[in-house]
Formats: C-alpha cells, structure tokens, sequence
C-alpha cells in the first residue's frame, strides 16, 4: 500500500476475496501439476486446460478402468481429484463475490480498459484509495514495479528489467492482462501498431511489460481525472 493510503473496510474485504482466490487458484494448479505427473509416470496423458484435467480425472474414477492404474494408485489420486472439485467451487463463490464489486463506479470506469478486466479492475479500486497520492501515472507504474530499472553507462541511459518492487499481486495481474493484449495483437496487428513495432524490436515478454506499464498509467488517469477509456487501441506511445 503506497504512503498515505488507508483502505476502508469495503476495500480491505474486496483485497480478502482476491488474495484467497489467488491462493486458492495457486493450490488449484499445484494439485493439477502433480496430478499429470503421477498419470504421466503410466503413460497417461492428456492436453492442456479444463479438459485435459476433465479427461486424467475421469481415468481416476472410472471403475470399468482398472487395469490402467494400481488400486492403491487410482485411491492416492482420487485425493487429488475430490480437491481439484472442492477448490473449483470454492474459487467460483469468490468468483461471483467479486464481479459483485463490478457496481463500483471506479471498478466499472477501469474495467474499460483492455487487458484489465474484472479481476484487474476491482483489485486496482480495493487497493488504491486516493490516486492523488501518485504525482502521475508513471509514479504509479512505479509504485507496482512495472518501470525499468535504470542504468547508466558512457553517459548513455540504459533501461533494464522491471525492478519488481511494489504490489507483487497487482503487477502479475497487469502482466497477465497484457500478455493476452499482446496476443490479440498478433492476432490483429492493423489493431496495434505500437505494439507490432515492439514485438519486431523486442521479446513477447518484454513488450508485455511495456504494455502493462502503459495500462497502468491509463488506470491511474482514469482513476485521477474521470471518464471510460475510449481510445480504439492500446497503442499511443507516450
């Protein structure tokens, strides 16, 4: 939390909510990990996302199924699988708890802006209380540790990774909702210039830091002066 920010009680609840799912999410994809490489040990497996989980947990439960897999194996995994079931309905209550933050007026307004969604958006209103405390979008930017670190050579300035300081949460949040920004980019380049002369410069992922830095400083605007982003890209360099 920056200097100066005291968080009332509505936004301390709302910031409860987000760090239990990501915990919960985490665990989510711990459970899964081991739970493709156990299978994977017996030759089994399958592709990725919900159902690829689906199709390894059906191997578990499956009575027809005993040959594949050792009893004792089959009642270690099944483990696994009450837990994956139990989190995936812990994680949608919290899910539909939060989108109830959506009839906030900041978390509305900062929804607008692409790549930072409902997550993004009700963390960023639960977590800033007065952007007044940031002189500018850039010191808030900062302040989540999406700015370069700065280094200085030959008297020539050169920028290098993030410092990561800050909202750890926050930041991985921007850089997630930047790295499907970027995605969509490469999907429609006509779409995003800037970005499409980042990525012939520089690597995806850099170029999605870059990005989140610049939905970031938008967030702090929007947040600060007022008003929905409209823009048609995320692109204007600044």
């Amino acid at each position: 939390m920056a200097i100066g920010q005291s968080l009332s009680t509505d936004q301390q609840a709302s910031l409860v909510l987000h760090r239990t799912r990501d915990l919960l999410i985490r665990q989510r994809t711990q459970l899964i990990n081991a739970l493709r490489a156990h299978l994977a040990e017996f030759g089994l497996v399958a592709e990725t996302g919900r159902e690829g989980v689906a199709q390894l947990a059906a191997l578990i439960t499956d009575e027809s199924n005993r040959e594949a897999l050792p009893f004792a194996m089959k009642q270690a995994l099944q483990a696994f699988v009450d837990q994956l079931a139990a989190l995936e309905l812990q994680i949608g209550t919290l899910d539909r708890a939060i989108h109830a933050h959506r009839a906030n007026d900041i978390s509305s307004r900062l929804e607008t802006v692409p790549g930072i969604g409902v997550i993004g958006a009700t963390t960023i209103a639960s977590t800033v209380t007065d952007p007044s405390n940031f002189k500018s979008g850039w010191d808030f930017a900062a302040w989540i540790g999406l700015v370069p670190r700065q280094h200085s050579t030959g008297g020539k300035e050169r920028l290098g990774g993030i410092s990561k300081q800050g909202d750890r949460y926050l930041r991985r949040l921007l850089v997630i909702g930047a790295t499907a920004v970027v995605r969509h980019a490469r999907q429609h380049p006509q779409k995003h210039p800037w970005i499409m002369r980042l990525l012939a410069r520089k690597p995806a992922k850099l170029v999605a830091v870059a990005v989140a830095n610049k939905m970031a400083r938008i967030a702090w605007a929007i947040m600060a002066k007022g008003g929905y982003y409209r823009a048609p890209e995320l692109a204007a360099a600044a």
